[in-house]
């Protein structure tokens, strides 16, 4: 609800700095305080509550213009910590191998029930209708025969398809030509073709390494069309062969599955990851859905790309299209390498924060992103700077005709423009690497060592990994917000740009504020706790503990406001009147 509503209960910030500013007196002119209400809805008194921006710095693109972001009650009553990036109600499960092994097992004792068909011949008429058990029922009652046919199920005296059939008397096998007493010789489905369980044995091997085709094998007589089902491999295959089989025929459990109105189930395409996702709901064709496994990887629904929240799938198709025509070598020494803005050493970026100290005698302290040092002045990497069209000209009089050096100018903009938005999304990508690789360090072992180093339980140290797990949702959003960055038009969204770079800028000092407190604080305390009295652990612990849940959720907050501005192609924030 918009302010002037007469609503008390609606809150919002409004200022020439979207965020909330009031004038104060500085001596050297107004500054801009920002308060930002803390987890318990007041201001903090550690730092996280209120901070100053100089007026050099409020006024940027968008001075001039007060801005006001809307947000209802609901954002108060959120959980310290919860994830901003991911406030939708979850409308997805993620599967492990035993839970599709049980879902499996007890579609396919529901259909032979039904059907009054052994489970082996359920399972193959499952993976005809691609696990759709509804549409099997209705046509195996509409027209069975068909059904039969088609699968290769023929009946057996006229009643339910047989998995295979015993030779009830003395046979020769059809392929290695030896005589069979009765009872040693099997056939599929069709009872008439019998082979020894060693020829079998050796016909599945050689299916079975012919991937997941094997499901679909049949009986080794070139005319005959019959079915060999699971009871037949379980009775004759070799234990690898099984075990193979079996996971060929989980895996067509997703794979050849066709959900209703854009549902189903994916497998994670997480690095060595066995889980599957079950998309619970309707997805539309091209909207962007996030999903989680439990492995930590995010890939989006629609398009398959990794979790790209709040940016469309035809700008992350565009943007990797972009990438995809440069040099592979160019781009790693872009995004892993730089030179001390001091002493010009090169460094290579291997911690997650993007606050850099270059090693001794130098120790200049710089931001990755833009080299500049740090400290209260550092917003320069905030905003894209493009050159100056004015310069365009320098080569006239030199005999570099001014068209002629016009296009080179514009070329040298142009490569300019994407190399800044392509050297922040792969920053915050390694970032988000990073945060990943300490989050399972955290997992592993360093919460159960800090909690021993700060004298509290593991249980207690939750929000830090609430805090981490906000960093990384953070990370993945400001990553992708560079792509769209990149192609608003310099000219035509000029507007737009301001108000992107704001938006950016402001979630972006929230979140190294968040990230340098969980990793670089946190390594403090403990070592600070190393040689400290109890007391003084347990005080520096509560401090250090109620300001990383503030800006915990100091951070959510902005982020929640630059996902809504994205996800409305910036309107979510709206001139004042």
């Amino acid at each position: 609800m918009a302010p002037g509503d007469g609503e008390e209960s609606d809150r919002y910030k409004r200022g020439r700095r979207a965020g909330g500013c009031e004038d104060g007196d500085g001596e050297d002119g107004p500054d801009k305080r920002c308060r930002i209400a803390g987890a318990d809805g007041e201001s903090g008194d550690d730092g996280t509550g209120d901070y100053s921006i100089s007026g050099d710095e409020a006024d940027g693109d968008c001075a001039g213009e007060d801005l006001i972001y809307y947000y209802s009650d609901d954002d108060e009553e959120a959980e310290v910590g919860a994830s901003a990036i991911q406030r939708d109600e979850r409308r997805y499960v993620v599967l492990g191998e035993d839970d599709l092994h049980d879902r499996q097992a007890k579609d396919t004792a529901e259909v032979a029930e039904v059907l009054s068909v052994p489970p082996g011949v359920a399972a193959a008429l499952l993976r005809h209708f691609r696990w759709e058990k509804t549409r099997l029922k209705e046509e195996w009652f509409s027209d069975d025969r068909r059904i039969r046919d088609a699968v290769g199920l023929p009946a057996a005296d006229g009643g339910a398809p047989a998995p295979m059939a015993l030779s009830r008397r003395e046979l020769v096998c059809s392929i290695c030509f030896g005589t069979f007493s009765a009872g040693e010789t099997r056939s599929a489905a069709c009872a008439a073709h019998f082979y020894c369980d060693e020829c079998w044995r050796g016909y599945i091997r050689a299916a079975v390494e012919d991937g997941p085709r094997c499901l679909s094998l049949r009986c080794p007589d070139p005319a005959c069309s019959a079915a060999v089902v699971r009871e037949l491999v379980d009775a004759v295959a070799g234990g690898a062969d099984r075990a193979r089989y079996t996971q060929f025929a989980l895996r067509s459990y997703v794979d050849e599955r066709r959900g209703a109105g854009g549902g189903g189930i994916r497998w994670c395409p997480g690095r060595g990851c066995a889980r599957a996702v079950e998309f619970l709901g309707c997805a539309g064709a091209g909207d962007a859905t996030d999903v989680f496994c439990d492995c930590r990887h995010g890939f989006c629904w629609a398009c398959g790309e990794e979790a790209h929240r709040p940016v469309s799938c035809a700008t992350v198709r565009a943007w990797l299209a972009k990438n995809s025509a440069d040099s592979a070598s160019a781009n790693w020494v872009l995004a892993n390498t730089k030179a001390c803005p001091k002493c010009r050493r090169p460094i290579e970026k291997n911690q997650g924060c993007n606050n850099m100290t270059c090693r001794a005698p130098c120790g200049h302290k710089f931001c990755w992103i833009c080299l500049e040092p740090l400290g209260r002045g550092h917003t320069t990497c905030d905003a894209y700077r493009p050159r100056r069209p004015d310069k365009a000209i320098a080569g006239a009089g030199k005999g570099v005709p001014p068209a002629e050096e016009l296009r080179r100018e514009q070329a040298r903009a142009s490569l300019d423009r994407y190399l800044y938005h392509y050297e922040h999304w792969a920053a915050n990508q390694r970032s988000l690497e990073q945060v990943l690789r300490d989050m399972a360090a955290l997992e592993r072992s360093e919460l159960w060592k800090m909690a021993g180093t700060v004298r509290a339980s593991a249980a207690d140290l939750g929000f830090l990994t609430r805090a981490y797990e906000q960093v990384a949702g953070c990370r993945r959003v400001l990553r992708w917000a560079y792509a769209y960055g990149y192609f608003l038009d310099p000219v035509r969204d000029a507007a737009k740009r301001g108000l992107f770079d704001h938006l950016q800028g402001d979630a972006n000092r929230s979140l190294e504020r968040l990230h340098g407190c969980a990793e670089g604080e946190r390594k403090e305390l403990c070592a600070a706790a190393m040689g400290a009295s109890p007391a003084e652990i347990a005080e520096r612990y509560r401090r250090y503990k109620k300001k990383l849940e503030n800006l915990t959720e100091v951070t959510r907050r902005y982020f929640e406001n630059l996902v809504k501005a994205f996800e409305t192609d910036l309107g979510e924030v709206k001139p004042a009147k």
